[in-house]
């Protein structure tokens, strides 16, 4: 999962950029990246670590020009070296320079394909560098010295008959503008907006509206799923559907848990729909245990937070907060190694022993993945004297793996392989465990819009790209199992071992 942003400005747009990298950051904490272009020159600085260890003042002074764009990673295939950071680049056709959220699933094919069709040298195991080139390739092909909009689509729809998965891009083109496209379905989310100056109309793209809000931008729409815009050196906006049979299928994970909660991503505000989670919950509670005898209900920060307040709310139960997060220890869902994994629970959430004593707790969080936090918690709360915990997910179980851009470990780590919502229950040692429903998350996704459908594959097992194997899961299962063993022995390898900001999921 990567954080995504465009802009052709009437100014210098690296502190722009930089600030909604900043807004961004939930989305991707391994490594950042920006390009921006003057004229026909690029200026590139890119490297491991957050927005503002990446970008020094020294650094700002050099990236000149009034177009760029910008990214954050969270690395999903391929290794996690400075080498791999977004933005790539290409010096022909034009000069190119582009960054992608997601992740493409036919990338051993692609990579062939560069080498003995392309004739193209790929010198990472990122499937960025690979699309970027494949972009260069059919740009190329055109045998345009000034393409038009309307070439540039051509060129982009040549891509999508190429490539597969799920993916969101945003690519600047030297001399001409900024390019964006997302996949046919509209996995990976894309919006864009538009600020009008005294010199003219600004134009911004990024993986979520709070990237424009933060820059004053007025969201104008999502990005349709199959469809390209490009960004002219004027600000105007040139937009076209590039994929044949294009339907909207967002992924459900990111409203559970990737987004932040003051974005709208695909017409849906994320705050409402973590409420609308929490009331389905809530009417779990109640249809199942009509006569429960929850005293409080206490989200596991952060993500939670909204719809166990909404879940206390519904069920007339009183909400605390009842852990105190240390903001200066990165996300467990990004944290490699299982014996890091566990020291970092208890480094990060302390309990106030208060909210808990003597007290029949509902705990919410947004979901479970491997358990080992959940177990943790739940650990933590019975030492400081809860008479009853129970656990509630805002999210149905996981039980497969995902193949569109979220770097989660091996199914047999999963806490929900071959195991009942019961059995997952006595795992991580909670007196009841209560899942949300897949039709009622949609439901709280949806809202008052229609959707035809969501990308749930790590919950039901169906890939909406309709191009996944089994070959293929085991193909991501090993590799993913090899990096964990990795992890693993590194970590036991000595205590201070460093560790990144990436975990592959509570």
């Amino acid at each position: 999962m990567c954080g995504i942003v465009g802009l052709v400005s009437k100014s210098l747009v690296n502190q722009t950029i930089f600030d909604a990298l900043t807004v961004l950051q939930h989305r991707g904490q391994d490594a950042a990246g920006m390009v921006t272009c003057e004229g026909n020159q690029f200026f590139l600085r890119k490297d491991n670590g957050l927005v503002n260890e990446v970008f020094r003042t020294r650094h700002m002074k050099k990236l000149l020009g009034n177009i760029g764009i910008g990214h954050v990673r969270y690395p999903t295939a391929g290794s996690s070296s400075a080498a791999e950071a977004q933005p790539f680049y290409v010096n022909a056709p034009y000069g190119i320079a582009l960054a992608h959220n997601g992740n493409l699933t036919n990338t051993d094919e692609l990579a062939q394909e560069m080498r003995r069709v392309d004739l193209r040298h790929i010198n990472t195991t990122s499937d960025s560098e690979i699309l970027v080139n494949i972009l260069a390739h059919e740009l190329q092909n055109l045998g345009k010295l000034v393409p038009t909009p309307v070439d540039i689509f051509t060129a982009v729809a040549k891509v999508h008959k190429r490539i597969r998965g799920g993916y969101a891009v945003v690519a600047v083109i030297t001399g001409f503008g900024v390019l964006a496209f997302r996949d046919a379905y509209g996995v990976r989310p894309l919006v864009y907006g538009l600020r009008q100056t005294d010199n003219g109309q600004e134009a911004m793209v990024a993986s979520e509206s709070v990237a424009l809000d933060i820059a004053g931008f007025k969201l104008e729409r999502d990005v349709a799923p199959g469809e390209a815009i490009f960004i002219d050196l004027e600000g105007n906006v040139h937009s076209q559907q590039c994929a044949e049979n294009a339907q909207l299928a967002p992924c459900l994970f990111e409203q559970v848990y990737f987004a932040r909660p003051d974005s709208i991503i695909d017409g849906v505000n994320v705050h409402k729909a973590r409420m609308r989670m929490g009331i389905k919950l809530a009417e779990r509670v109640k249809a199942e245990r009509p006569d429960h005898d929850i005293d409080v209900v206490i989200p596991i920060p952060d993500t939670s937070r909204t719809s166990a307040l909404e879940m206390a709310e519904q069920l007339g139960v009183t909400f605390r907060e009842g852990f105190i997060k240390n903001r200066y220890i990165g996300r467990t869902f990004i944290m490699p190694g299982q014996v890091e994994r566990k020291k970092s629970v208890r480094r990060k959430l302390n309990p106030i022993e208060s909210e808990f004593r003597g007290k029949v707790v509902m705990l919410v969080d947004d979901s479970i993945v491997r358990g080992t936090t959940s177990k943790q918690i739940v650990q933590m709360v019975r030492e400081v004297g809860a008479k009853k915990v129970y656990f509630a997910s805002a999210a149905p179980p996981v039980r497969y793996p995902n193949v569109y851009g979220i770097d989660m470990p091996s199914p047999s780590e999963f806490i929900a392989h071959n195991r009942t919502e019961d059995e997952i229950g006595q795992a991580i040692g909670v007196d009841w465990m209560l899942y949300q429903k897949l039709d009622d998350l949609k439901e709280a996704v949806a809202g008052d819009q229609q959707f035809s459908s969501f990308e749930t594959s790590v919950f039901d097992g169906k890939y909406v790209t309709g191009d996944i194997s089994e070959e293929y899961l085991q193909r991501i299962d090993a590799k993913r199992n090899d990096s964990t063993k990795e992890d693993d022995e590194e970590l036991e390898a000595g205590e201070n071992a460093p560790a990144d900001l990436h975990d592959k999921i509570h």
